[in-house]
Protein backbone atom coordinates (compact mmCIF):
# COMPACT_ATOMS: atom_id res chain seq x y z
CA UNK A 1 0.00 0.00 0.00
CA UNK A 2 3.66 2.46 0.62
CA UNK A 3 4.63 1.53 -2.03
CA UNK A 4 1.44 2.29 -4.42
CA UNK A 5 1.17 6.09 -2.34
CA UNK A 6 4.62 6.61 -3.43
CA UNK A 7 3.80 5.61 -6.88
CA UNK A 8 1.10 7.90 -6.99
CA UNK A 9 2.85 10.96 -5.47
CA UNK A 10 5.59 10.09 -8.12
CA UNK A 11 3.22 10.43 -11.06
CA UNK A 12 1.23 13.27 -9.37
CA UNK A 13 4.70 15.40 -8.85
CA UNK A 14 5.78 14.21 -12.68
CA UNK A 15 2.55 15.50 -14.13
CA UNK A 16 3.11 19.06 -12.22
CA UNK A 17 6.63 18.93 -13.66
CA UNK A 18 5.40 18.57 -17.25
CA UNK A 19 2.57 20.86 -17.12
CA UNK A 20 4.52 23.87 -15.67
CA UNK A 21 7.34 22.45 -18.04
CA UNK A 22 4.74 23.20 -21.39
CA UNK A 23 3.21 26.66 -20.24
CA UNK A 24 6.71 28.20 -20.41
CA UNK A 25 8.08 31.56 -21.49
CA UNK A 26 10.84 32.98 -24.02
CA UNK A 27 12.02 35.84 -25.44
CA UNK A 28 13.75 37.00 -28.78
CA UNK A 29 15.66 39.94 -29.76
CA UNK A 30 13.86 41.33 -33.10
CA UNK A 31 16.40 43.62 -33.66
CA UNK A 32 19.44 41.39 -33.71
CA UNK A 33 17.15 39.09 -35.96
CA UNK A 34 16.37 41.82 -37.96
CA UNK A 35 20.15 42.90 -38.53
CA UNK A 36 20.64 39.24 -39.83
CA UNK A 37 18.31 39.20 -42.47
CA UNK A 38 19.92 40.34 -45.52
CA UNK A 39 16.07 41.86 -47.24
CA UNK A 40 16.01 43.82 -44.00
CA UNK A 41 19.22 45.81 -44.81
CA UNK A 42 18.05 45.87 -48.26
CA UNK A 43 14.83 48.00 -46.81
CA UNK A 44 17.06 50.11 -44.82
CA UNK A 45 19.39 51.14 -47.48
CA UNK A 46 16.51 51.85 -49.96
CA UNK A 47 14.81 53.66 -46.91
CA UNK A 48 18.30 55.78 -46.47
CA UNK A 49 18.48 56.55 -50.12
CA UNK A 50 14.86 58.22 -49.83
CA UNK A 51 15.71 59.75 -46.99
CA UNK A 52 18.83 61.20 -48.12
CA UNK A 53 16.90 62.37 -51.76
CA UNK A 54 14.03 64.41 -49.46
CA UNK A 55 16.40 65.47 -46.58
CA UNK A 56 18.10 67.35 -49.78
CA UNK A 57 15.45 68.42 -51.47
CA UNK A 58 14.20 70.39 -47.95
CA UNK A 59 17.61 71.64 -47.39
CA UNK A 60 17.40 73.18 -50.89
CA UNK A 61 14.20 75.00 -49.79
CA UNK A 62 15.53 76.76 -47.13
CA UNK A 63 18.76 77.63 -48.63
CA UNK A 64 16.35 79.86 -50.92
CA UNK A 65 14.58 80.97 -48.15
CA UNK A 66 17.86 81.86 -46.67
CA UNK A 67 19.23 83.81 -50.23
CA UNK A 68 16.21 85.69 -50.61
CA UNK A 69 15.83 86.94 -46.85
CA UNK A 70 19.61 88.27 -47.03
CA UNK A 71 19.11 90.18 -50.51
CA UNK A 72 15.89 91.41 -48.48
CA UNK A 73 18.03 92.53 -45.74
CA UNK A 74 20.58 93.87 -47.96
CA UNK A 75 18.03 95.77 -49.92
CA UNK A 76 15.70 96.88 -47.74
CA UNK A 77 17.06 100.64 -47.55
CA UNK A 78 16.63 101.19 -51.28
CA UNK A 79 13.08 99.23 -51.57
CA UNK A 80 9.56 101.36 -51.28
CA UNK A 81 6.79 99.73 -48.66
CA UNK A 82 4.97 98.46 -51.14
CA UNK A 83 8.21 96.54 -52.62
CA UNK A 84 9.11 95.62 -48.98
CA UNK A 85 5.96 94.37 -48.75
CA UNK A 86 5.57 92.02 -51.26
CA UNK A 87 9.06 90.10 -50.62
CA UNK A 88 8.24 89.73 -47.10
CA UNK A 89 5.22 88.27 -48.61
CA UNK A 90 7.29 86.32 -51.20
CA UNK A 91 9.54 85.25 -48.40
CA UNK A 92 6.92 83.94 -46.37
CA UNK A 93 5.28 81.98 -48.94
CA UNK A 94 8.81 80.41 -49.27
CA UNK A 95 9.03 79.78 -45.59
CA UNK A 96 5.51 77.91 -45.82
CA UNK A 97 6.39 75.81 -48.47
CA UNK A 98 9.29 74.48 -46.97
CA UNK A 99 7.72 73.65 -43.66
CA UNK A 100 4.98 71.78 -45.48
CA UNK A 101 7.11 69.67 -47.50
CA UNK A 102 8.98 68.68 -43.96
CA UNK A 103 6.35 67.64 -42.97
CA UNK A 104 4.73 65.55 -45.74
CA UNK A 105 8.07 63.74 -45.94
CA UNK A 106 8.81 63.16 -42.45
CA UNK A 107 5.80 63.76 -40.44
CA UNK A 108 4.25 61.05 -38.41
CA UNK A 109 2.35 59.62 -41.23
CA UNK A 110 4.55 61.22 -44.06
CA UNK A 111 6.18 59.60 -46.92
CA UNK A 112 9.05 58.17 -45.32
CA UNK A 113 6.96 56.88 -42.56
CA UNK A 114 4.65 55.28 -45.34
CA UNK A 115 7.70 53.63 -47.09
CA UNK A 116 9.06 52.27 -44.28
CA UNK A 117 5.87 50.78 -43.59
CA UNK A 118 5.96 49.33 -46.79
CA UNK A 119 9.67 47.91 -47.09
CA UNK A 120 9.78 46.95 -43.95
CA UNK A 121 6.19 45.25 -42.19
CA UNK A 122 6.24 42.45 -44.46
CA UNK A 123 9.66 41.44 -43.02
CA UNK A 124 7.92 41.68 -39.40
CA UNK A 125 5.06 39.84 -40.35
CA UNK A 126 7.49 37.45 -41.50
CA UNK A 127 9.47 36.99 -38.45
CA UNK A 128 5.74 36.93 -36.24
CA UNK A 129 4.64 34.16 -37.92
CA UNK A 130 8.37 32.21 -37.36
CA UNK A 131 7.77 33.44 -33.90
CA UNK A 132 4.76 31.48 -33.74
CA UNK A 133 6.06 28.39 -35.24
CA UNK A 134 8.66 28.25 -32.89
CA UNK A 135 6.77 28.56 -29.77
CA UNK A 136 3.99 25.99 -31.21
CA UNK A 137 2.64 24.15 -28.29
CA UNK A 138 5.58 24.76 -25.75
CA UNK A 139 5.52 28.55 -25.11
CA UNK A 140 3.12 30.92 -23.50
CA UNK A 141 4.34 33.58 -24.33
CA UNK A 142 7.22 35.16 -25.89
CA UNK A 143 8.93 38.57 -24.88
CA UNK A 144 10.84 40.91 -27.15
CA UNK A 145 13.79 42.26 -25.73
CA UNK A 146 15.06 44.05 -28.82
CA UNK A 147 12.46 46.67 -29.16
CA UNK A 148 11.21 49.00 -26.86
CA UNK A 149 10.07 48.17 -23.32
CA UNK A 150 10.52 44.53 -23.73
CA UNK A 151 7.31 44.12 -25.46
CA UNK A 152 4.85 40.77 -25.67
CA UNK A 153 5.47 39.30 -29.10
CA UNK A 154 3.52 36.48 -28.96
CA UNK A 155 0.51 35.49 -26.78
CA UNK A 156 -0.88 32.20 -26.93
CA UNK A 157 -5.31 32.99 -27.03
CA UNK A 158 -5.30 29.82 -24.85
CA UNK A 159 -4.56 31.15 -22.00
CA UNK A 160 -6.57 34.83 -22.14
CA UNK A 161 -8.79 35.42 -19.52
CA UNK A 162 -10.37 38.08 -20.87
CA UNK A 163 -13.73 37.02 -21.14
CA UNK A 164 -13.44 35.40 -17.85
CA UNK A 165 -12.88 38.75 -16.22
CA UNK A 166 -15.51 40.18 -18.07
CA UNK A 167 -18.00 37.24 -16.92
CA UNK A 168 -17.00 37.77 -13.37
CA UNK A 169 -17.56 41.51 -14.02
CA UNK A 170 -21.46 40.42 -15.28
CA UNK A 171 -20.36 41.28 -18.37
CA UNK A 172 -21.43 39.27 -21.56
CA UNK A 173 -18.09 38.74 -23.68
CA UNK A 174 -18.65 39.75 -27.24
CA UNK A 175 -21.75 41.76 -26.60
CA UNK A 176 -19.99 45.26 -26.84
CA UNK A 177 -23.25 47.00 -28.67
CA UNK A 178 -25.54 45.02 -26.53
CA UNK A 179 -23.57 44.64 -23.51
CA UNK A 180 -24.97 45.06 -19.94
CA UNK A 181 -24.93 44.41 -16.27
CA UNK A 182 -25.77 40.40 -15.85
CA UNK A 183 -27.36 38.98 -13.13
CA UNK A 184 -25.82 36.03 -11.58
CA UNK A 185 -28.55 33.53 -13.18
CA UNK A 186 -27.69 35.74 -16.80
CA UNK A 187 -24.46 34.16 -16.67
CA UNK A 188 -23.76 31.96 -19.82
CA UNK A 189 -23.67 28.40 -19.12
CA UNK A 190 -20.35 26.84 -18.91
CA UNK A 191 -18.73 29.91 -17.19
CA UNK A 192 -17.58 28.41 -14.23
CA UNK A 193 -16.04 25.11 -16.60
CA UNK A 194 -14.01 27.72 -18.31
CA UNK A 195 -12.71 29.39 -14.72
CA UNK A 196 -11.22 26.08 -13.98
CA UNK A 197 -10.09 25.03 -17.09
CA UNK A 198 -6.99 24.66 -18.48
CA UNK A 199 -7.16 26.79 -21.80
CA UNK A 200 -8.52 29.86 -19.67
CA UNK A 201 -12.05 29.66 -21.85
CA UNK A 202 -10.78 32.42 -23.73
CA UNK A 203 -11.83 33.98 -26.76
CA UNK A 204 -12.75 32.12 -30.23
CA UNK A 205 -10.35 32.29 -32.70
CA UNK A 206 -6.44 32.30 -32.82
CA UNK A 207 -6.33 35.63 -34.04
CA UNK A 208 -2.92 37.17 -32.52
CA UNK A 209 -3.12 40.77 -30.42
CA UNK A 210 -2.88 43.76 -32.37
CA UNK A 211 0.85 45.10 -33.87
CA UNK A 212 0.36 48.79 -34.73
CA UNK A 213 2.91 49.55 -37.17
CA UNK A 214 6.66 50.43 -36.07
CA UNK A 215 9.40 52.42 -37.07
CA UNK A 216 11.44 55.68 -36.40
CA UNK A 217 10.60 59.15 -37.79
CA UNK A 218 13.67 60.64 -39.28
CA UNK A 219 16.36 59.36 -41.95
CA UNK A 220 18.74 57.38 -39.21
CA UNK A 221 19.50 54.00 -39.42
CA UNK A 222 18.39 52.52 -36.01
CA UNK A 223 16.59 49.18 -36.48
CA UNK A 224 12.37 49.72 -36.16
CA UNK A 225 10.75 47.89 -33.04
CA UNK A 226 8.40 44.81 -33.28
CA UNK A 227 5.60 45.90 -31.74
CA UNK A 228 3.53 43.86 -29.42
CA UNK A 229 1.39 41.51 -31.27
Amino acid sequence: MTHLLRCFALLGALSMALAIQAQRIAFVNSKYILEQMPEYQSAQSELDRFSTTWQKEIDDRWSQVKRLRDAFNAEAILLTEEMKRTRMEDIEKKEREARELQKKRFGVEGDLFKKRQELIQPIQDRIYEAVKEVAGTSYVAVFDIGGMGNNVLYASDKYDKSDSVLRKLGIKPGGAKNSGNLREDEVPEGSEEDEKAPDGGGRDGGSPPPQPGGGRDGGGTTSPDMKPR
